[in-house]
């Protein structure tokens, strides 16, 4: 499960899914699909392992 900053708001719609489409329809497109692409590898960067890997001896 990923951590909302401040700020993370714009990206995500209420129920946690991302916005595809920019808030303003003047922003430029290609520009808003970059900065939702850098959001969701932050998501990636903060997750935590959800498997846990134990070593036999």
């Amino acid at each position: 499960m990923s951590i909302l900053r401040p700020g993370d708001e714009k990206f995500h719609y209420s129920d946690g899914s991302h916005k595809w489409i920019p808030p303003d329809p003047d922003y430029d497109q290609e520009v808003w699909d970059e900065q939702v692409r850098q959001h969701k590898q932050g998501h990636l960067r903060n997750e935590k392992p959800k498997v846990r890997i134990q070593r036999l001896v």
